[in-house]
């Protein structure tokens, strides 16, 4: 708290001011090797690099219990099977990931829907299984690779509507 004017203060006190260091240190410079210039690069296997992209997990955790899985399906598979596709339509958008972007990535497949097609769900059996563990990261990509741009750049609304008729379509399934 600062003293009132009526406080005496001495006449022989230094006043107090900011001083540099007597070295300046070097400016920092990337120029480390592993550095990267320029764009992150691109290529198979590389994925869709975005902001925060870790808390697609969070939001992924939420869809978990309204999951409509068949028989003999695993909830994690699903879940890591449309976690790359939801990031992948978040980085489209150079954006962290969204609740939509997980809800587009499991109505395109149809485990949101406890009616989905039977030909829907026997084509994503063989394509979703065993993807939650590590070792499947090249089904996993080949996943999130497959779908569409033009899909990922649907509205929900949008995607709700073409869903389950055109989920071919919507998914990249050859006909």
């Amino acid at each position: 708290m600062a003293a009132p004017k009526s406080a005496p203060a001495p006449v022989l006190d230094d006043a107090r001011a900011y001083s540099s260091p007597p070295v300046a240190p070097a400016a920092w410079m990337p120029n480390r090797k592993a550095e990267l210039t320029g764009f992150q690069p691109s290529g198979p296997q590389l994925g869709y690099q975005g902001p925060d992209q870790g808390f697609a997990l969070k939001i992924a955790a939420g869809f978990r219990d309204r999951l409509q899985l068949a028989p003999g399906e695993d909830a994690d598979d699903a879940i890591r099977g449309c976690l790359g596709i939801a990031l992948r339509r978040a980085s489209l958008f150079s954006r962290a990931p969204v609740v939509h972007d997980l809800t587009i990535a499991f109505t395109i497949w149809g485990y949101l829907d406890a009616n989905a097609p039977e030909d829907l769900v026997d084509d994503r059996w063989p394509r979703f299984r065993g993807v939650a563990n590590a070792h499947h990261y090249t089904e996993a990509r080949a996943l999130a690779d497959m779908v569409p741009e033009a899909t990922l750049r649907m509205t929900p609304e949008a995607v709700k509507t073409a869903y389950p008729g055109r989920w071919r379509e919507l998914t990249g399934v050859a006909a």
